[in-house]
């Protein structure tokens, strides 16, 4: 919708579920379909049903921040052993990341229609973690391994 701000950082009335963050304007955008009919708004036909005017890529999600640390220290036990310790620390900051805003749109100004719009509704892992790439655990809170071991 012109003129329209495309985010909003506060929650909307009738809009924003519980427990998520609102991102995007839900009155910025309008669906040509109608969630209640699953037909388009107005009728079928060219001038009602057809995609919007936003050009690729206008819109962007929450920034994903992600920062790690390994450290390591020999020390000399003799002249041909040492013993290495090795600390790794994932997401060091504990810095939340969100996965895009759901993308259903309503009718502008009839939030039963906007509902969950526009929402950050859950957090996603980093692709490298200490539990591992694509293993199905989370890897998105801190999380510090420390390792000892004997060189000879």
């Amino acid at each position: 919708m012109p003129g329209v701000p495309l985010y909003r950082k506060t929650a909307v009335s009738g809009v924003t579920q519980t427990g998520s963050l609102q991102w995007l304007n839900p009155d910025a955008f309008a669906s040509v379909v109608d969630p209640g009919t699953g037909a388009c708004t107005g009728g079928d036909s060219p001038t009602t049903c057809q995609f919007g005017n936003s050009g690729r890529n206008n819109y962007r999600g929450p920034h994903f921040t992600y920062s790690e640390v390994y450290v390591t220290k020999k020390i000399p036990i003799t002249e041909h052993v040492t013993f290495r310790f090795d600390t790794q620390i994932f997401n060091l900051f504990n810095h939340p990341n969100f996965t895009l805003p759901t993308n259903q749109a309503g009718t502008p100004g009839e939030p039963a229609t906007q509902t969950g719009f526009g929402a950050l509704t859950s957090t996603i892992s980093p692709p490298t973690g200490l539990l591992g790439v694509g293993l199905g655990g989370d890897s998105s809170p801190r999380m510090i391994a420390f390792q000892g071991r004997v060189e000879f």
